[in-house]
């Protein structure tokens, strides 16, 4: 597979995420800068700066028009997608905001942190909705399932809990991860939840019955996870390396070695071209996967 680095940070890169539309490639470092990038000629298009402390989390609205980023700072901040504008600060956290994601519908963001807590917006306005308690470590992991019916976390705890919307209700607790879960996704067809824990399993869930139908045993300490657009590939990032899994068979189908031991986020590319990765070193990595 062709590989590309860039170097994006002058920090560790904490977050990646594509546009909608895959032609620009955001990312997220530890420099306090969100930084926006022309994708294919991976070229800088544009700095936002604002955040007073390392940016660890990016999501997107699904009309591909509001860019939301949170930070160690405490906050989540609200941008307009691709200009930069920053429309609204949210605080309400007390401590780090390690995931922020935004509902299918558009209606909701989430936004999970370091205080135990969880708590959901309303957008565009940015008025808080609920406060939502139930881990009792740091939460660092949030995933909407494709029809923005549930809402999943995780974080320090092993557990799972899955939150009904829009009331926020914890409606159901996964079991089995032995130590933290540092990392969830949704396949596009909403049939599975993938979860990631530090025992070095990731797992399959299904979302019929919330019984886990599969478990990957990984070689080294894991990152982030990833589905593929269509929903047959599963990336997870790990101490040196990425692996691309067949969902369907569990078997590996590319093993991608990464130079340095840190990694974070990964994102595929909306028509599944490119996969983006993370990394502690500064660099974005970008492999052309098909």
């Amino acid at each position: 597979m062709e590989l590309t680095v860039v170097p994006a940070h002058s920090g560790h890169v904490t977050s990646v995420l594509f546009s909608l539309d895959g032609q620009i490639l955001i990312s997220a470092g530890m420099d306090k800068l969100v930084k926006l990038w022309g994708a294919a000629s991976w070229e800088l298009l544009r700095t936002l700066e604002g955040h007073q402390n390392s940016v660890n989390t990016l999501s997107m609205s699904p009309d591909g028009q509001l860019l939301a980023s949170g930070s160690t700072d405490t906050t989540v901040r609200l941008w307009s997608f691709p200009n930069g504008e920053l429309l609204n600060t949210l605080s309400g956290h007390k401590k780090t905001v390690a995931s922020v994601r935004v509902s299918p519908q558009g209606s909701i963001l989430a936004s999970a942190s370091y205080d135990s807590s969880i708590r959901l917006w309303s957008l565009p306005t940015g008025e808080e909705l609920a406060v939502l308690k139930g881990h009792s470590k740091n939460v660092t992991a949030l995933a909407f399932s494709p029809d923005g019916a549930t809402l999943a976390s995780s974080g320090l705890g092993n557990d799972i809990l899955l939150w009904s919307l829009p009331q926020g209700e914890l409606k159901s607790t996964l079991r089995g991860h032995e130590v933290a879960v540092g990392s969830l996704d949704f396949s596009p067809d909403g049939r599975y939840l993938a979860s990631v824990g530090y025992e070095k399993v990731a797992t399959l869930w299904s979302t019929k019955d919330w019984r886990p139908v599969k478990n990957l045993s990984l070689p080294a300490t894991p990152g982030f996870l990833a589905f593929s657009p269509d929903g047959r590939t599963l990336a997870t990032g790990m101490d040196h390396r990425v692996l691309l899994w067949s969902v369907e068979e569990g078997g590996i189908l590319h093993d991608l070695p990464v130079e340095v031991k840190g990694v974070y986020q990964l994102s595929f590319s909306p028509e599944g071209r490119w996969l983006a990765l993370a990394a502690a070193d500064g660099k974005v990595r970008i492999w052309t996967v098909r």
